[in-house]
């Protein structure tokens, strides 16, 4: 029997760069299917490429959006641009399912095209799109801006009543799918975004990205709605108005607000202090987080964040990190005690309890190594992986088997060295003073 084939469109990040989507491509590949994915180009990606056995169809991104036409005609232009690469891989490899990742909530009627095939849809709930609307507009006072969100909420009604499988990242969604969207529970799934801690662990010999001091991290999408800008009040707070010579940070990826925040860091003087990575690779990624003392979550509570799950405070945990967040409903679901929470848009508070944290070594070590353990036992990908692949098993009548569908040979990026669990203690008590300089 031929493997089962499964085409993932995704439109807001690049692929593998979107850890989520790898991690699930690298599920299904595990679990004997044969797995395609369309996506927009990253800087240096070619146009076509296979991963690890994924084949990667890849489209130039459309022009950043500016405006409500902006976003239009981006929506518009990848849509068709993925339409027909949908044809090509149609052609070269096949597809049975087409998942369908995300913001936007327009590939429900790309599927509906394809089901006149006998093609299945899986819906890959990643955002709340209504919600993202109001948390960056509030409630619309006059028609035009009523009309856009009425638009958003038909276009995810519509995505919902196409999907035949709809997979949500957390309960929070998984709610909306049932009410809002009227999916029968027995089609719905939960798979979170949680990270492979075999590889997101800590390594060796990067205590010098702290240069004798404490790191703070920020890991992630710097957009709109992500509120980055509190991470450099919160450093300006402790730097300037607190006189502290012992804190840095570092700013890991890339968005529509990157050259804004490097424009505020300098307004406020904070660029000695003040890293920015651009987009972050694994490596970079493992480098900074392993070196950190506290990763940063600055979401501020609005209807969208207060029922997401922050993809990096799972992946703060998974490198022994206690995280400094504001308080919101789902992220306590994640981080349990492992986090200090602080109520939304308190700059101050939040400065509190970073400096908390680093003038308490007991409280930090207690915190860094509850996390780690609390990710690996409670929050791995590993079975999230199976219910994902089981997802699809069900959708087509087949039986992958009880897994686990990750990659067996997984490594640590670029030849970086693991700190053992013997280890861990160690690194996490080292971490922001000068003996983080020397490599275990």
């Amino acid at each position: 029997m031929s493997a089962p084939r499964v085409l993932v469109i995704v439109q807001n990040l690049p692929v593998p760069l979107d850890r989520r989507v790898w991690l699930e491509c690298r599920a299904l590949v595990a679990a004997g299917y044969r797995v395609s994915v369309i996506c927009p180009r990253g800087p240096g990606d070619p146009a076509r490429d296979v991963v690890e056995d994924v084949a990667l169809y890849k489209y130039r991104p459309a022009p950043e959006a500016r405006g409500l036409l902006g976003f239009v005609v981006e929506f518009v232009y990848s849509w068709v641009r993925t339409a027909l690469l949908s044809l090509v891989v149609r052609r070269e490899r096949g597809f049975d399912v087409i998942q369908a990742c995300n913001p936007p909530d327009t590939y429900w009627a790309l599927a509906l095209l394809w089901r006149l095939r006998g093609v299945r849809f899986v819906f890959d709930h990643h955002d709340l799109n209504p919600e993202l609307y109001l948390s960056r507009f509030g409630e619309p006072s006059g028609p035009g801006g009523r009309a856009q969100l009425g638009g958003l909420r038909w276009l995810e009604r519509r995505t919902f009543r196409a999907a035949h499988r709809v997979i949500s990242t957390n309960e929070s969604y998984r709610s909306v799918a049932l009410t809002r969207g009227g999916v029968p529970r027995e089609r719905t799934s939960v798979v979170r975004s949680g990270p492979d801690t075999r590889v997101m662990r800590p390594v060796a010999g990067t205590g010098d990205l702290a240069r004798g001091g404490h790191l703070l991290v920020y890991l992630g999408i710097m957009g709109p709605q992500d509120d980055v800008d509190v991470v450099l009040h919160v450093v300006d707070e402790l730097v300037h108005r607190r006189g502290r010579d012992d804190v840095r940070a570092a700013l890991l990826g890339f968005g529509d607000c990157l050259e804004e925040l490097r424009a505020l860091s300098t307004r406020l003087g904070l660029d000695d202090v003040v890293e920015f990575t651009g987009r972050a690779g694994k490596e970079t990624i493992a480098d900074y987080l392993s070196a950190a003392s506290a990763g940063l979550s600055p979401d501020r509570k609005t209807p969208l964040n207060d029922r997401s799950t922050m993809n990096k405070t799972m992946e703060y945990m998974a490198y022994a990190l206690p995280t400094v967040t504001f308080d919101l409903d789902e992220t306590r679901v994640s981080a349990g005690d492992c986090a200090l929470y602080v109520p939304s848009g308190d700059v101050g508070a939040f400065a509190d309890a970073v400096e908390r944290l680093l003038d308490d070594p007991e409280l930090r070590t207690d915190m860094s190594l509850r996390a780690r353990r609390r990710v690996v036992r409670e929050l791995d990908w590993q079975p999230q992986a199976r219910t994902y692949v089981a997802t699809f098993d069900d959708l087509l009548g087949r039986d992958s088997g009880p897994g686990p569908f990750v990659d067996a040979a997984a490594a640590l990026p670029g030849g970086r060295v693991a700190v053992g669990d013997d280890e861990l203690e160690d690194l996490v008590r080292a971490r922001g003073t000068l003996a983080a300089v020397v490599e275990p």
